[in-house]
């Protein structure tokens, strides 16, 4: 095994594409609020988006490391079954995010440092336990929510700007929860899981999925355009968006990538319109 493929399959543990994502978002989430509340973020911007990245990458490993004798069964190309990353080191690397995380949070108060914990606590106790049973879209509903508070209180903005943002996190979140899990459907079903997809059952799982997704962009658009006027370049990435998640009617894999999409859209264009 070579070094590099070593270091590829290690990358691999942190769900790149989401945690990019996630990461990426929060980033931009933060400057939109601090330019809204007419404040300069500066350092404070940065450490939010390095503890949001820390969290992340803590929470892929992790994911792996629980899942490692399930993927050997349903997804065994994936790094721990297929011998790249020994479980060890997925708890290592486990271990830079929580540190990355806790670094970076420390200098931003009791407040960032503690709802990061909770995010991150909640994240874990899916991917040690509740992944399999009927309440596995409850960690994705607390820690997504929380998700915009917490950014909102590490660049230091007033915590009332996103009082309202759970009312379209939330079920977006379920969104990507029911989605993320079709993917796996049948090899879930095959080792007994119990998640919230299993138990409302493939095609009322994919249906709620896509409806959720496809309510919260056409929230989004509304609430914009009762804000005020917006610009075509904002216009056009809503629709974009929505067009990413009509897509994924095609299927659950297509959905969840819509979906990624689709936030990155939705998040620009409200940077724009409220720019």
């Amino acid at each position: 095994m070579s070094g590099v493929a070593s270091i590829m399959a290690a990358g691999r543990l942190v769900h790149p594409a989401p945690a990019l994502a996630v990461t990426a978002l929060s980033g931009v989430l933060g400057a939109i609020l601090s330019a809204q509340a007419g404040i300069d973020p500066g350092w404070r911007l940065a450490l939010t988006t390095l503890a949001v990245a820390g969290s992340q990458i803590l929470t892929g490993a992790v994911n792996d490391w629980a899942d490692r004798d399930r993927d050997l069964v349903a997804q065994p190309s994936k790094p721990i079954p297929s011998g790249l990353v020994r479980p060890a080191a997925a708890l290592e690397v486990a271990g830079v995010g929580a540190g990355l995380q806790m670094v970076a949070s420390l200098p931003l108060g009791p407040l960032p440092l503690l709802l990061g914990a909770i995010a991150s606590g909640s994240a874990a106790a899916y991917n040690l336990w509740l992944s399999r049973t009927p309440y596995s879209v409850v960690p994705y509903l607390v820690s997504f929510s929380i998700l915009p508070v917490w950014i909102a209180a590490g660049v230091g903005v007033d915590l009332g700007r996103v009082a309202a943002a759970p009312l379209l996190v939330g079920p977006f979140a379920a969104a990507a929860h029911l989605a993320n899990t079709l993917r796996d459907f049948d090899a879930d079903a095959r080792l007994g899981s119990r998640n919230l997809a299993q138990v409302l059952g493939r095609e009322t799982a994919f249906r709620l999925a896509w409806a959720l997704a496809l309510a919260v962009g056409l929230g989004v658009g509304a609430a914009l355009l009762v804000g005020g006027p917006v610009t075509p370049a904002a216009v056009a990435l809503g629709v974009a968006g929505l067009g990413a998640v009509a897509q994924g009617l095609a299927g659950p894999q297509r959905l969840w990538a819509g979906m990624l999409v689709a936030a990155v859209c939705w998040t620009t264009s409200w940077a724009l319109a409220t720019a």
